[in-house]
């Protein structure tokens, strides 16, 4: 399991990128009165923004979870025969129970612009020791910016809606790029990544 979109050029554009924003919030604030809940943010958003911008994959559903792919809440099916029926019996279950889903959260602190500006300057380094091309720079600052909840203050309150729309447009932005419309069109022809 894991967001593999960076190696086509683009970024996690139906969800992913909002899902580990969120968890990575609910991680740090799980930490609370010691004072140290801006490095345990710092270390969640690192932990959120490599595992999207290096896709990251897991071996293993142990692994998913530590990756902050699944929650804790989340179940896993070990057989593969039993997949389709622990999920339709997990299904039936909520709905005899009542289940709603939940309202979508509007009180998000965004992470704002001095941990954007940390996640940016790693890039940089990365890009000064030649680990990554321009382009590979270009994909991480857009993944950073919706990461953090775009140029904003820290903690600013920022919607989930917020964060889909900042996700939606970097994705179209990406798009757009011929480097991105080649790497898609290489790989599907060849099934490997490029590096352009």
């Amino acid at each position: 399991m894991g967001l593999v979109e960076v190696g086509v050029g683009l970024l996690p554009g139906g969800g992913g990128c909002k899902e580990m924003t969120v968890r990575a919030l609910d991680a740090a604030s799980s930490i609370r009165g010691d004072g140290r809940e801006s490095v345990e943010l710092m270390e969640a958003m690192k932990k959120a923004f490599e595992n999207v911008a290096l896709a990251k994959v897991s071996t293993s559903a142990y692994e998913a979870r530590g990756l902050g792919f699944l929650s804790r809440g989340d179940q896993v099916t070990m057989n593969r025969e039993r997949v389709l029926t622990d999920a339709k019996s997990k299904a039936l279950e909520l709905a005899r129970a009542g289940y709603q889903a939940p309202l979508p959260r509007t009180d998000l602190p965004a992470p704002g612009e001095n941990i954007l500006a940390t996640l940016k300057l790693g890039v940089h380094l990365m890009r000064q020791g030649e680990f990554i091309s321009d382009h590979e720079v270009k994909i991480a600052g857009k993944v950073a910016e919706v990461l953090c909840g775009g140029a904003v203050t820290p903690g600013t309150p920022i919607s989930e809606q917020y964060l889909l729309d900042l996700e939606r447009e970097a994705f179209k932005s990406l798009c757009g790029e011929r480097k991105t419309q080649e790497r898609i069109q290489y790989t599907l022809k060849t099934g490997k990544p490029l590096r352009n």
